[in-house]
């Protein structure tokens, strides 16, 4: 980040810093992740209750989102209108506009000027005015995020100039469901802690043996029968989660009038959804429902504890691709964005070695090994996802056996060069430093009982992550769309347990995959969450309380 300070912004730059800690959360820049330009200029604009809001007509919905936020804490009846002129700077107010942007800014750029007479956020597209709104909202004293009108504050915004734009063009977080069901009011809690942190990928790990979550009109046993398992098990105290049905059973699923108002939430926060259907493997839920379209025919039951692998698809059975094909009918409807997910990792293989038919399929088809028949099985998946509309995406191990041509990969455990080199995207998700089902220190005395296992992924070593791989040439880094965090619910079973696995370590992706490499100074970081940390009680996130001393003393294993 580039900051430049004028003698007069120097000056206030110091009485910012030497300031108590309210006034600091007030008054100097907190912003994360942090913007790539920003002059730190004299001066402030003060938010007042005849403060003037205006938008372009293509940014009303932007300006609603900004008064939604100003509105409950100050008090003041502030409206944004729409205004048909030039786009220059309005005195008094503040304006949104996508007129006369730098489209260097790209989509998701944008340029916020903050003068003591007027505030301008400008941006190429909606998505990065929205952003700018964020960066917006954390200038403003941590209390405009108290749901109530808070009296004795000031609502001073420090006068500043940013231009900024994304590192990378995917910044994700995955929920697993699957494991532990979160309602749809808590996957939204999830979407706006992602957008207040830019964040744009939200993949959501819908099924797999352990649960099946997501309503086909088609085939209504897998919720029935899928969705739900005798208990939470994971030796959990039945107390310790909620999602359970009036049977007793444990479970839930989303119908799809729940899928298509998460999708309309995530969309006006600019947030694309991947949804997650696992194949050929991990599929013991939905084969407890339909057990023909397994290797063994079963009994299939979805699993209540980890490492649970048995649920296989038969791929030597045509009707196995009908049955996937129906579904991701469905799921192409329900979700507008690029990808869907595919799942493919873990497969247990050695159920297709014991199958006759599987063994015959792979004569037939010219197979040396149940690696080339997964490539085969994913390659058939493909051409059906493309032929919906969208792009398939899985796990590494799609790598085995030759990637399907228009795939993309998502990296845990290696194959970004590989596939960077045959020419298919990449995103960046390696268990050590993107996995926050890991312990968050390496004394898990001082972590909540059977709260993680693995790791420790600390707030240090998240923030030290690099999405670039360092054997991947110039030339192909444009492969490498970005990178995201994904929290796997085994040790998971409530939401205030997911916030806290998940905050701060998702601040730090969120600076990793937005901000610029050279810019990245982890104790300013430490300093920036501090103030966010106010944020977040003020929204009810929980997050792991830490402080600036204890990441001095405990550096990053």
């Amino acid at each position: 980040m580039k900051i430049n300070l004028t003698a007069a912004g120097a000056f206030l730059a110091l009485l910012l810093v030497t300031a108590s800690a309210s006034a600091a959360g007030t008054n100097q820049p907190a912003i994360i992740p942090q913007p790539q330009v920003m002059d730190l200029r004299p001066g402030v604009f003060m938010l007042a209750s005849g403060t003037r809001i205006y938008t372009d007509f293509a940014s009303r919905e932007t300006g609603k989102i900004l008064t939604d936020r100003l509105c409950p804490a100050t008090g003041y009846p502030l409206q944004a209108s729409t205004k048909f002129f030039g786009g220059a700077a309005i005195l008094g107010g503040i304006f949104l506009t996508t007129k006369d942007a730098g489209t260097n800014l790209g989509p998701e750029g944008y340029e916020l000027t903050v003068a003591p007479d007027s505030v301008v956020i400008r941006a190429p597209a909606q998505a990065g005015l929205f952003y700018g709104v964020q960066t917006l909202f954390q200038l403003l004293p941590p209390a405009i995020f108290s749901s109530s009108v808070v009296t004795d504050a000031d609502w001073q915004i420090p006068c500043v100039h940013i231009q900024d734009w994304p590192r990378f063009q995917w910044r994700g977080f995955m929920l697993d469901v699957s494991r532990h069901f979160f309602n749809k009011s808590e996957v939204e809690i999830f979407l706006d802690g992602m957008a207040l942190h830019k964040l744009n990928t939200f993949h959501w790990h819908l099924t797999d043996d352990h649960g099946w979550r997501i309503e086909i009109k088609k085939y209504p046993k897998l919720t029935e029968v899928g969705a739900w398992r005798p208990g939470g098990g994971f030796d959990f105290d039945p107390k310790t989660t909620t999602a359970y049905g009036p049977d007793g059973r444990y479970g839930g699923f989303y119908t799809q009038d729940d899928i298509h108002e998460v999708v309309k939430y995530a969309t006006a926060r600019h947030i694309t959804i991947v949804p997650e259907i696992e194949m050929p493997g991990h599929s013991s839920a939905a084969l407890s429902a339909y057990p023909q379209y397994g290797c063994t025919g079963g009994p299939f039951e979805p699993a209540m504890t980890a490492g649970i692998f048995n649920g296989i698809y038969d791929p030597a059975k045509e009707e196995t691709f009908q049955f996937l094909a129906d579904i991701l009918t469905e799921v192409s409807q329900l979700f507008p964005g690029p990808y869907i997910h595919i799942g493919g990792d873990e497969v247990p293989k050695e159920t297709w070695k014991n199958s006759a038919d599987c063994q015959a399929l792979m004569k037939r088809e010219g197979l040396k090994n149940e690696e080339e028949l997964q490539s085969w099985f994913v390659r058939r998946m493909e051409k059906i996802v493309d032929a919906r509309g969208h792009r398939t995406i899985g796990w590494s191990e799609i790598l085995q056996g030759g990637l399907p041509r228009h795939a993309a990969v998502m990296d845990w455990i290696g194959g970004a060069k590989e596939a960077a080199a045959a020419g298919h995207d990449v995103v960046m998700t390696p268990t050590a430093y993107c996995y926050f089902d890991f312990y968050q220190s390496a004394n898990h005395a001082s972590e909540p009982k059977a709260a993680a296992w693995g790791g420790p992924l600390t707030l240090e070593k998240m923030y030290a992550f690099e999405p670039m791989p360092t054997n991947v040439p110039p030339e192909l880094q444009s492969h490498i769309l970005g990178a995201q965090g994904n929290l796997w619910t085994e040790q998971i079973p409530n939401l205030k347990q997911a916030e806290y696995m998940t905050f701060p370590r998702a601040c730090a992706l969120a600076e990793v995959t937005w901000s610029a490499k050279d810019a990245r100074d982890f104790s300013d970081f430490t300093r920036r969450l501090q103030i966010q940390f106010q944020r977040f009680d003020l929204l009810g996130i929980n997050y792991r309380r830490v402080t600036p001393g204890y990441f001095a003393t405990s550096p990053a294993k």
